[in-house]
């Protein structure tokens, strides 16, 4: 059966959840199309997408589905990249900790957080107990308050976890206190929709974009729902604040852009685009348009083509 077979079937479920994986490779080709491979033949789950990045190294999957569909589907493909993703050869700009770094759902149609939570930890049971890779549940399916940030969760790396587990107060939610020896730890969880969102800068130095990471953060005061970091984009002599805005309602896409081109001006650094990683909300975006283009009482139900097309 074709994709877009799938995708119509797909419309018609009562129940969807949304998966977007995130595999810690993004630059051996063979490795992202095994996991393609893996993604696109499994029964009522549809690829949306894939992005690969090599100076992150890093690769994220967007899959659509029924509960049962993208549990398994998330599964195999933690599968596939612990046969084939050796964490002790990895290096990259992106923090990471496993092969399969963070497998999070969403919920989307018909489907609750409760749903997802509940999803989260059967899989995150089924990759500790038949694949061997310790889990960590975070977000809403956190058990302690701690974990509930993946920032925290993740920090010291792959190369810090062997540690990290050893210590009373992380001890995995599933599976030994011993990392996987190539494929690390992986966390699992139930979130909102975010958005992956990044802004490049025309600079090789990278400290401009720590700086501004820095400044527009929550966690250092700044935007409440906007993770960022600073990295280098080696492959394109530039670099770059990549961040996740968790609640594009509270904090818009363009709120930040602008705070970014005001702090790079400061800094005499230009800002020379952005990029959206996987998929974004309609509304994330729709908010974007009637900002930069001052579109006065727009409709997003009545002018949208596709919303009007999708009413049909």
């Amino acid at each position: 059966m074709t994709q877009s077979c799938i995708h119509y079937i797909i419309i018609f479920m009562e129940k969807l959840i949304e998966c977007v994986p995130n595999f810690s490779e993004g630059r051996d080709m063979g490795v992202i199309a095994a996991l393609r491979r893996a993604a696109e033949g499994i029964s009522g789950v549809a690829l949306l997408d894939y992005s690969s990045d090599p100076d992150h190294n890093r690769s994220v999957f967007t899959l659509l589905g029924s509960p049962d569909g993208v549990s398994e589907a998330a599964f195999r493909l933690c599968r596939v990249a612990r046969d084939n993703i050796d964490m002790t050869r990895h290096s990259g700009a992106h923090p990471r900790m496993g092969a399969a770094d963070v497998i999070p759902f969403i919920p989307i149609r018909g489907s609750t957080m409760d749903e997802c939570v509940e999803v989260s930890r059967r899989v995150a049971g089924l990759i500790a107990n038949e694949l061997g890779i310790p889990c960590f549940l975070y977000g809403e399916s956190c058990t302690r308050e701690e974990r509930r940030d993946l920032a925290s969760v993740r920090r010291g790396g792959f190369e810090g976890m062997p540690h990290k587990l050893l210590q009373e107060e992380w001890a995995p939610d599933f599976g030994g206190r011993a990392i996987h020896p190539t494929a690390g730890v992986t966390a699992v969880g139930a979130r909102k929709p975010l958005v992956a969102f990044n802004v490049n800068l025309g600079t090789p130095d990278v400290r401009a974009a720590k700086s501004i990471a820095k400044a527009i953060r929550g966690s250092s005061g700044g935007f409440a729902h906007c993770k960022a970091i600073g990295v280098k984009l080696e492959s394109r002599g530039a670099t770059q604040v990549s961040m996740n805005m968790v609640d594009c309602d509270s904090t818009p896409l363009h709120t930040v852009y602008e705070a970014i081109c005001e702090h790079a001006a400061r800094l005499g650094v230009p800002v020379t685009g952005s990029e959206i990683i996987g998929l974004a909300p309609a509304d994330a975006l729709i908010d974007c348009a009637k900002h930069f283009l001052k579109l006065g009482d727009f409709d997003r139900d009545r002018q949208v083509l596709e919303s009007r097309i999708l009413e049909l």
